[in-house]
């Protein structure tokens, strides 16, 4: 049986404003499902590898909806786990023409944020060959940075390559100082960091891709890619250094889900055993096609779509 990869995290209901202007001003909304590592899990599987989403949901609309959503993209539910008393979060999005949309979550409380190490302490990690965190649930509270950590040490403990996204959400934080702090001490614990400029500004005051890699391989970090946006991306290793350049398109729609469709690239590639710089070279190319759809995870591309995308051909997207 292949290896699946697994990402931990919270997926949540989304609303989309059917309109432009402020939330409060929408007319009506249409439901999706989102979520960062969930918007991760989908591109994975839509490349054809396997996937599997370790989270915890409420008996509620929601809950059966993200199952259901996971079950139609062929993502693994085994990992599921189901509170009996808490609810699954939920979050606004505006609709923008373009920038980036307001954002409104309905997640304290949420049954993702009582996953504890005590829910995932008999996880048989031997299932998996590739494990991916974000920086949002361990934002969460104290359970969830404990559960993080707690994967973060198992992946390395049965030497599976871990990434992390630090995805920063300083709202959700009691304070910026605590949100660097667990930010640079899980840097430590992965394989590939995935960081953009004005993250890494926060993190450790710089704004240099070659400076910003250095410090980050001086901390443990093997493998250390920097998201430049529409630029590109820069990579470092021990061995090996370079810049990738960004995809051209036509339109930005919708810029949420970049960085997550970024991460579909390096990981799906990482697990194909390509070169560093292909992988960076596909990440870079599917944060470009996420940013041409509305949805968060929708518009993210097959296996044809990417290798028509990447060369070049105008015609990529075959729904059209």
């Amino acid at each position: 049986m292949a290896k699946k990869l697994l990402l931990i995290g919270e997926p949540m209901g989304l609303f989309i404003a059917q309109n432009t202007g402020k939330l409060e001003d929408a007319e009506g909304f249409s439901m999706a499902v989102a979520g960062a590592e969930f918007n991760v899990a989908v591109g994975i599987k839509r490349l054809g590898q396997d996937v599997s989403y370790l989270t915890k949901l409420g008996n509620d609309p929601f809950g059966k909806r993200i199952v259901k959503t996971m079950q139609t993209n062929g993502i693994s539910t085994d990992d599921i786990l189901y509170s009996a008393d808490k609810n699954t979060g939920f979050m606004l999005k505006s609709m923008v023409e373009n920038g980036d949309p307001d954002i409104f979550y309905f997640r304290k409380g949420s049954a993702a944020s009582t996953l504890c190490v005590n829910d995932i302490e008999n996880i048989d990690f031997s299932e998996y060959d590739f494990i991916h965190l974000t920086g949002i649930f361990p934002a969460l509270n104290e359970n969830t940075r404990e559960a993080c950590i707690f994967i973060a040490d198992s992946a390395k403990k049965h030497n599976i390559p871990l990434s992390f996204d630090p995805n920063l959400r300083p709202q959700l934080w009691s304070s910026q100082d605590k949100m660097v702090e667990f930010m640079n001490a899980m840097a430590t614990k992965c394989d590939i960091f995935l960081p953009g400029i004005e993250e890494s500004k926060i993190l450790i005051g710089e704004s240099e891709p070659e400076k910003i890699a250095v410090k980050y391989l001086e901390m443990g970090v093997k493998t250390v890619i920097i998201k430049l946006g529409e630029k590109g991306a820069y990579y470092k290793t021990a061995n090996e250094e370079g810049y990738v350049d960004g995809f051209k398109i036509d339109k930005v729609i919708d810029t949420v889900g970049a960085g997550d469709g970024f991460a579909v690239g390096v990981i799906s590639a990482m697990r194909e055993n390509l070169s560093t710089k292909e992988c960076v070279r596909r990440g870079a190319a599917i944060g470009a096609v996420q940013v041409t759809h509305k949805s968060d995870n929708e518009g993210l591309p097959t296996r044809t779509e990417l290798e028509m995308f990447m060369n070049g051909d105008k015609n990529w997207r075959e729904s059209k």
